[in-house]
C-alpha cells in the first residue's frame, strides 16, 4: 500500500509516526528513535507530510522536504481539536495526519537557516536586555535602602554603572558598596554583549531589501524591521493586512450573539515578540505626534479622546497593516496625500 499522507509528532529523541494510505487506512504506526527519522523518510514515496510548527519543526521540515517530500507546519492550536482522547504521542500524530488534510487549515511558512539565525539573535538579544533590566532593578533598590535614589530611565542608570567602575565612591557602608560595584561590572557586561548582537543585526540587514523597505514606515526602526523579516516567510499567505495584524494578536477580540456584534480587547495571539516591539514603537511615535499633530493628524485627535497605551496599541494595528502591503508589494511607504477635491459653487 502506498503512503498518501503522514503526521509527525515531534520530540527530542523519540518521534510518533502515523501514515495512511488514499483510503484513509493506518498503514504504519509506531515510533522513531532520532536516528530513525530520516532512513525511514528516504524509503517513502514523495507524500504530504504534517507536523506542528513547534521547536526544531522548521529544522526537520527542511531536511525531510530535501527528500521530495510535501511538509507542511500547522500551529498546535489548531490540531488540538482533532485529538480524540487523552494527551499520547500516538493520538497527537494521528491528529496531526488528519489535520493537515483539512480544506480549511492554515499553515506556518517553513524559515531558512538564515531567518532562524536571525530569530535567535533577536531572542538572545532580549534576553540580555531583561537581564539587565533586573540587575538594573537590584541596583536600584540596594541603594534605596541607604537614601540614594536614582532618576528613572536606564540612561541614568548606566551612567551611575559608569561612574562607579571608574571609581566614585559611595556614601554607603563598604559591604554593601562591594554588592553594588559587582552588579554594575554585571550590567556592564551585558551592555557590552548586546552591543555585540545589535552591531550583528545591523550587518544583517544592511542588504535586506525587505528591512530597508520596513523602516521607511514612520515608527518603525530596524530592530522591528529585522525581526518581521526574519518572521515573516511568506507575506502572501495571509490575504489581507486585517489578517495579519490578525496573526500578531493586534485586532480586537469578536463578540457576537444573537445578531448582535461587539468588539472586546485585542486577542493577544501570536508572536509576543512582535506585538511587543510594534506597540513600543508607536508609543515612542505618539510621544512625537504630540509635539506634530499635523504630521499624524489621526492620531492625534484620537490622542484628545482616548488613553495614550491604547491609542499606542490602535496605531499599531495600523501599521502592522501596512507593513504587510510593504512586504506583499514590495514597495516603499508612501504618506497619504491630502485630498485636493475642487469645490463647486
Amino acid at each position: 500500500m502506498k503512503v498518501s499522507t503522514v503526521g509527525l509528532d515531534l520530540a527530542k529523541n523519540v518521534f510518533q509516526v502515523h501514515a495512511i494510505d488514499e483510503a484513509g487506512a493506518v498503514i504504519v504506526g509506531k515510533a522513531l528513535r532520532r536516528r530513525q527519522v530520516m532512513p525511514f523518510f528516504s524509503r517513502l514515496a514523495p507524500c504530504l507530510i504534517g507536523m506542528e510548527a513547534c521547536g526544531t519543526s522548521h529544522f526537520w521540515a527542511r531536511e525531510i522536504a530535501a527528500l521530495g517530500h510535501e511538509v507542511k507546519l500547522m500551529p498546535p492550536a489548531y490540531v488540538k481539536p482533532y485529538v480524540k482522547r487523552g494527551k499520547t504521542d500516538a493520538g497527537d500524530a494521528a491528529a496531526i495526519c488528519e489535520a493537515v488534510g483539512r480544506p480549511t487549515m492554515r499553515f506556518v511558512a517553513m524559515k531558512s537557516p538564515e531567518q532562524q539565525s536571525m530569530l535567535a539573535l533577536h531572542r538572545s538579544r532580549d534576553l540580555l536586555i531583561r537581564q539587565r533590566t533586573q540587575l538594573v532593578n537590584m541596583i536600584r533598590g540596594q541603594l534605596a535602602e541607604f537614601g540614594i535614589v536614582l532618576a528613572k530611565g536606564i540612561q541614568h542608570a548606566l551612567k551611575l554603572v559608569e561612574r562607579l567602575l571608574d571609581g566614585e565612591a559611595l556614601y554607603i557602608p563598604a559591604l554593601a558598596a562591594k554588592v553594588v560595584i559587582i552588579l554594575a561590572e554585571q550590567v556592564r557586561d551585558l551592555q557590552v554583549r548586546t552591543s555585540i548582537l545589535e552591531r550583528d543585526l545591523k550587518t544583517w540587514s544592511r542588504d535586506n531589501q525587505v528591512v530597508k523597505r520596513l523602516q521607511t514606515i514612520p515608527g518603525i526602526g530596524i530592530i522591528t524591521a529585522s525581526a518581521l523579516a526574519a518572521s515573516v516567510t511568506d507575506p502572501q499567505q495571509f490575504t489581507s493586512g486585517r489578517q495579519f495584524a490578525a496573526w500578531l494578536g493586534l485586532t480586537p477580540r469578536p463578540r457576537s450573539s444573537g445578531g448582535k456584534e461587539r468588539s472586546g480587547r485585542i486577542s493577544k495571539m501570536g508572536d509576543q515578540y512582535l506585538r511587543r516591539l510594534l506597540v513600543n514603537g508607536m508609543t515612542s511615535r505618539l510621544r512625537w505626534v504630540r509635539h506634530h499633530p499635523e504630521a499624524q493628524p489621526w492620531a492625534a485627535e484620537l490622542l484628545q479622546r482616548k488613553p495614550a497605551k491604547l491609542v499606542a496599541v490602535a496605531l499599531a494595528n495600523k501599521v502592522a497593516r501596512i507593513a504587510w502591503a510593504v512586504m506583499t508589494r514590495g514597495e516603499t511607504y508612501r504618506a497619504p496625500q491630502p485630498s485636493t477635491r475642487e469645490v463647486t459653487t
